[in-house]
């Protein structure tokens, strides 16, 4: 019973983390209330900047792919108990965007600027809708269970871990990859777009539309031609206006 209670302990001291470090990316890529953001500390020589940027973001892209993939997660088990293995995935994606954020340098120039303030407002909406996305359809895939908590509450009580069900509640009816759409509205939505801002931009989508090809081939591997049937019929990220969807829960918690 100690065991079961460390574990469970520790997977909500790695929920907490995360928490907190999500709420913190808000105010790092909105330029907002936290002491350190995409174009905030000390400005060194650009060719340093750029180095040490894209090499934060290289980890972190890095990192939280490869410890999603199947063959990571068998191995890793190994070391680590099953009921874990999801906690552990959380906060080692929160210590590499913590590093991010401690180590981030600014880069200087600015693409855009608008001005007038009413699309000022619609970018900053669509700033916050963005995050937004991302926070529900955690919730409408499971959030406890893509957070890890689910995982060390069931071994807490003694209950065996289940899979959740192939299916596709509200967002996903209309896009495979809502939480994705989230994302990338944070990313490019800001009235001023400097040049750390659209590296920022520019890498996390690459990683996103590279992520996206090893998530899907998961979840063909998991589901089978239920999820080809579903990927056949509802887009990526660009919704259309009619789509089709196979149930009423998320494809999967794989990412």
């Amino acid at each position: 019973m100690l065991k079961r209670g460390l574990i469970f302990t520790y997977g909500v001291v790695s929920y907490a983390i995360f928490f907190l470090t999500f709420l913190y990316a808000v105010g790092f890529i909105g330029n907002l209330v936290v002491p350190k953001t995409l174009d905030s500390g000390p400005r060194g020589p650009l060719w340093q900047a750029l180095l040490v940027d894209c090499l934060l973001l290289g980890i972190f892209a890095v990192q939280h792919s490869v410890m999603a993939r199947p063959w990571f997660k068998r191995a890793w088990t190994r070391l680590v108990p099953d009921s874990a293995e999801r906690s552990t995935y959380v906060l080692f994606s929160s210590v590499a965007l913590i590093a991010v954020f401690a180590f981030w340098q600014p880069l200087g120039g600015v693409i855009w600027n608008v001005q007038e303030s009413a699309l000022r407002t619609v970018l900053y909406f669509m700033f916050g809708l963005g995050f937004g996305i991302v926070l529900v359809s955690t919730f409408l895939i499971n959030h406890f269970d893509l957070f890890g908590l689910r995982q060390v509450w069931l071994q807490l009580i003694g209950r065996p871990y289940t899979q959740l069900p192939f299916g596709t509640p509200l967002f996903y009816k209309y896009v495979r990859h809502p939480l994705y759409v989230g994302w990338l509205l944070a990313f490019w939505a800001t009235p001023t777009m400097t040049a750390a801002h659209l590296l920022f931009a520019i890498m996390t989508t690459g990683y996103i539309l590279v992520a996206i090809r090893f998530e899907e081939k998961d979840l063909v591997s998991a589901h089978g031609s239920v999820y080809q049937t579903y990927r056949e019929n509802v887009p990526m990220l660009v919704p259309r206006i009619t789509s089709s969807a196979t149930s009423e829960q998320e494809p999967s918690a794989v990412a």
